[in-house]
């Protein structure tokens, strides 16, 4: 009998376990999940609770709920992967062997990255939505909220949802109109990107909705550190933005586990084949979900896509046929846009999101990079789907694991003078000088443990290369302040 151990009963875990459950016997497949509590958290959840439309007891579930039965579920940290014995040491003392491992533990924001994050105006000026504490702490502020300057910022990518902070953005002014202190507030979103996202077509599409609303956009603004006396984002090139409200995005960083086990990069990001989610350096684990350096979004939609392939490829191997199934990097997801709309993207690591209808041409009913009401309440109606749907792993009609093209405007010219990029309204400071050289990040002494063999240090089995514009870089075990060096951009 087969030992599946799973790290994480979040999305990508949960799907896991029970699309494998009902595959295979409980004599055939033995199958434990790891995660540190019973709370199973409906992260898409977080963006609405600051603006009253979602309270904790929407998102907030017991993981027990979910979980098949047949399947264990084990409740405590993990302390450390032996991958070279196949064993998971746990932070009580007991192991876990197995025989394939998947890790899906996501990523978490990490506000003591960025120096000033977590001074004195922390749960005061300066709020994060990217957790439960953070959400709730940030619906208090806004109703406090009376007018100024209001400041939504991404410290570095990737990110959770990587269109969730431009979400916030919409949703605060529609917020901030119905409170009728809209004009009484200077709204801007700050990015490290070179436009709204990463995409041209997108990019284009989202630009204009900012322009619309009077969102002030500012672009490549690599965040150095914040100034808590003069209540101001620095950049490294020397750029300052004033708040009196700073909304921001956190570094997004693995779990500590994955470097004391020597699996991951510097993000504590297990590097992986972009395909098959293998690791690049141990055949027999996998990385689902956000754990892992895919080259597309990190959201729900992308873990939903990639466990299909999973559970395809390790039914085949499990039955002796050779694995065929590969993941094209599928991302579906909408875009709440304010005032009852919402937008909805759908691309892969080949294809960018474009216009057009979905799932069906001209029928839709869904209609890409455009705001429609129905795409809002196709945005709320997810609540159900998760709950009910996905993560019981019972298919979702009409929503295929593979992109197709149908339906979509496809433009052939996607530079930014081809799709007509909009100028947004103009940046607050002058334009960036080239970035300084940025210093390496501190590693932190890990926490003390039982003495256990240093683990190999990650590199890919031979033939195997790594995607296209990953670098791989030492991990970091996170229990202190850690400053990175320049940021990773990754291609989704």
């Amino acid at each position: 009998m087969k030992r599946l151990v799973i790290l994480g009963g979040g999305t990508a875990g949960t799907m896991v376990a029970n699309k494998l459950r009902a595959a295979l016997g409980k004599h055939e497949l033995h199958i434990t999940v790891v995660d540190r509590d019973d709370n199973h958290h409906y992260q898409p959840g977080y963006l609405f609770m600051p603006f009253g439309i979602y309270n904790t007891s929407d998102i907030v579930r017991s993981r027990h709920r979910f979980i098949d039965d047949g399947i264990d579920l084990v409740l405590t940290e993990i302390d450390h992967v032996d991958p070279t014995y196949r064993v998971v040491h746990l932070a009580d003392g007991r192991t876990l062997s197995y025989d394939v491992l998947v890790i899906a533990t996501g990523v978490s924001p990490r506000p003591d990255a960025t120096p000033g994050m977590l001074g004195k105006l922390w749960g005061q000026s300066i709020h994060e939505f990217y957790s439960l504490p953070g959400a709730q702490a940030l619906t208090e502020a806004m109703r406090r909220f009376r007018g100024g300057r209001m400041v939504v910022h991404i410290t570095e990518m990737p990110i959770k949802c990587p269109v969730a902070p431009m979400e916030f953005t919409f949703l605060a002014d529609d917020w901030l109109r119905k409170h009728g202190i809209r004009d009484r507030t200077e709204l801007t979103y700050v990015t490290p990107l070179d436009g709204a996202f990463t995409k041209p077509v997108a990019s284009r599409e989202l630009a204009t909705a900012l322009v619309d609303r009077r969102i002030g956009l500012e672009t490549d603004f690599a965040v150095e550190h914040i100034d808590n006396d003069t209540r101001e984002l620095v950049s490294f090139d020397g750029r300052r933005i004033g708040f009196d409200l700073l909304v921001t995005v956190p570094l997004n960083m693995g779990a500590d586990y994955i470097a004391r086990s020597g699996l991951g990069d510097e993000l504590n990001l297990v590097p992986c084949d972009q395909h098959t989610m293998v690791s690049l350096a141990h055949p027999e684990i996998h990385v689902l979900g956000d754990a892992g350096t895919l080259q597309t979004s990190k959201a729900g939609s992308v873990a939903h896509f990639a466990v299909d392939v999973f559970v395809h490829n390790f039914l085949d191997d499990f039955n002796g046929r050779p694995a065929t199934h590969g993941f094209d990097g599928h991302a579906n997801c909408f875009i709440e846009s304010g005032n009852g709309k919402g937008m909805l993207l759908d691309f892969n690591y080949t294809t960018e999101p474009f216009t057009g209808d979905f799932p069906l041409p001209v029928v839709g009913p869904f209609k890409l990079l455009k705001e429609t009401r129905l795409n809002h309440l196709g945005k709320l109606a997810f609540r159900w789907i998760y709950w009910n749907l996905l993560l019981r792993g019972r298919p979702i009609p009409m929503i295929p694991t593979t992109m197709s093209l149908a339906g979509k405007r496809v433009e052939k010219d996607v530079t930014p003078a081809g799709t007509g990029m909009p100028t947004a309204t103009a940046p607050s400071s002058p334009a960036p000088a080239p970035r300084p050289a940025m210093p390496k990040p501190t590693k932190p002494s890990p926490s003390p443990r039982p003495a256990a063999a240093k683990p190999a240090p990650v590199t890919a089995p031979a033939g195997t290369k790594p995607a296209a514009g990953y670098s791989d870089r030492p991990g970091v075990d996170s229990t202190a302040e850690v400053v990175l060096p320049a940021p990773i951009v990754p291609k989704f």
